[in-house]
């Protein structure tokens, strides 16, 4: 197989090429973690990576799938940590760290957690500089985690956004909210943001396809060949 028929067409050349060398160098230990089944036509989630996220239920939700898969995860600078909506996602509490308030320490704190947990959720209480991330983006790819940022970060090798939620629940004005329908968005280099439609649970389900709101990606991370 040569290397033009390996690569998507529908992708940027440069990002798919950019994505090969990082597997390269990161050899054994870019090894994908699991994810929730309705987020798997949207995004990878490798070890060594760090992904952003614009709230707390995509933060949530990228957790739950590690999670849910027996590993442990953290959670760092949150002090409103829901715990009822991280395990209606399917994050086991019983394998989850949380470090509420890491002060001026953030960086030496998350730095911590990535060395013995296999994904770290991190909400930064500043602006954080290229220095700062690189520091944790050599830490992750050290140790074969994950990093998911909710706020900005330098580098990432995705962005999940929310668009467009509303609650559905209520009829003719009476009843009770059940469930938040919302379109993520995955942003990813250069190329066009890939959407899909999601119900966020109530307490006896999790994340659940809706429709997708555009063509899924057909591979992530492209295979070698």
């Amino acid at each position: 197989m040569t290397l033009t028929s390996a690569l998507d067409p529908a992708r940027p050349v440069l990002d798919q090429l950019r994505e090969r060398v990082t597997m390269i160098e990161g050899g054994p230990a870019r090894m994908p973690l699991p994810v929730l089944p309705a987020l798997t036509r949207l995004v990878e989630v490798r070890a060594g990576g760090s992904y952003g996220v614009d709230s707390a239920s995509l933060a949530l939700a990228l957790a739950a799938g590690a999670s849910r898969a027996g590993e442990w995860v953290g959670f760092a600078g949150w002090p409103d940590f829901g715990a009822e909506a991280a395990a209606g996602l399917g994050v086991d509490l019983a394998r989850t760290v949380l470090v509420p308030e890491t002060g001026d320490h953030w960086l030496e704190v998350t730095a911590a957690l990535v060395d013995v947990l296999r994904m770290v959720v991190l909400r930064p209480p500043a602006r954080v500089d290229a220095r700062s991330a690189g520091v944790l983006d050599a830490r992750l790819r050290k140790r074969s985690s994950v990093l998911v940022v909710w706020g900005g970060w330098p580098r990432c090798e995705a962005r999940l956004s929310l668009e467009e939620a509303k609650w559905v629940g209520p009829d003719h004005g009476h009843g009770r909210l059940r469930t938040r329908h919302a379109r993520i968005a995955v942003h990813r280099g250069t190329a066009p943001p890939v959407r899909a439609d999601v119900a966020f649970p109530d307490e006896s389900a999790s994340l659940s396809l809706l429709s997708p709101a555009a063509d899924p990606v057909r591979a992530a991370w492209p295979a070698s060949g």
